[in-house]
C-alpha cells in the first residue's frame, strides 16, 4: 500500500512539474521540426491528452515522417504553453503528424490513437485533468471523417471499453506548433519524473500491442 501512495505522490508531482511553463535552460536551442513536402505526405492531428505522450508513439510508427506536438481547436492565436495549461484558450494538447500514405494507412493511425489513451474520459487522461487533454480527432477532409466515425462506431461496437468512447470528432482549422523545448521531449528526456512515470509506460504498451506498425 505505501508504494503505491508513494507512485501516485510521485505522479501527482510530475504532473504538477509538467504544468510548470517556463522552458528548460536549453529550450531556445530546440525548434519544432520543419514540415515535411505536403507532396508526398497527408497529415493526421489528434488530441489524447499528453503531447509528450501522444508524440513519442506516432514518431515510432512505420510511414510516420513527423510528429510535431502543439496546439488545436481554440480561438487563441499562437497560444503559449502557459495559457493552454489555463483551460481557458480553447485549444487542446494535440499532435499533427505527416505520414507516407503508402506505407501506413489513415485507419491504422486512428486505430493506434484509439487504442493507446483510454477515449471513455471526458477532458482527463490519468492525472491530466481540463479540456486541454480532451480525447479529438481534428479531421482535414471529409474522407477523414467517415474514417474516424466508421471505426468509433466499431469500437465501440466490439465494447473494448466499458464505457462509451467520448472522443470528438471535429474539423480541422489550424494547427499551433508548441515551443521547441517539448519536441521530442520524450527522446531528449526519458529520465524526466513524468516520461518514466507515464510516457515511458505508455510506448512500452503500444510497442507490444503494435509490433508489426513499428520502424523497422
Amino acid at each position: 500500500m505505501r508504494s503505491l501512495v508513494l507512485c501516485a505522490l510521485f505522479v501527482a508531482a510530475s504532473v504538477a512539474c509538467r504544468r510548470e511553463a517556463g522552458a528548460p535552460p536549453e529550450a531556445s536551442a530546440v525548434t519544432p521540426p520543419a514540415p515535411p513536402a505536403a507532396t508526398t505526405t497527408k497529415l493526421a492531428t489528434f488530441g489524447a491528452g499528453c503531447f509528450w505522450c501522444v508524440e513519442a508513439v506516432f514518431t515510432r510508427v512505420e510511414g510516420v515522417v513527423s510528429a510535431t506536438s502543439g496546439y488545436s481547436g481554440g480561438k487563441t492565436k499562437n497560444p503559449t504553453y502557459r495559457e493552454v495549461c489555463g483551460g481557458d484558450t480553447g485549444h487542446a494538447e494535440a499532435v499533427q503528424i505527416a505520414y507516407d500514405p503508402k506505407k501506413v494507412t489513415y485507419e491504422s493511425l486512428l486505430e493506434i490513437f484509439w487504442k493507446t489513451h483510454d477515449p471513455t474520459t471526458k477532458d482527463r487522461q490519468g492525472h491530466d485533468e481540463g479540456t486541454q487533454y480532451r480525447s479529438v480527432v481534428f479531421v482535414h477532409d471529409a474522407e477523414q471523417r467517415k474514417a474516424a466515425e466508421e471505426l468509433k462506431a466499431a469500437i465501440d461496437a466490439s465494447h473494448v471499453y466499458d464505457a462509451p468512447i467520448v472522443t470528438q470528432i471535429v474539423p480541422y482549422e489550424r494547427f499551433w506548433p508548441a515551443e521547441g523545448y517539448h519536441q521530442d521531449y520524450f527522446g531528449r528526456n526519458p529520465g524526466n519524473p513524468y516520461c518514466r512515470a507515464v510516457v515511458g509506460p505508455k510506448v512500452k504498451k503500444f510497442e507490444a500491442a503494435f509490433a508489426d506498425l513499428l520502424k523497422r
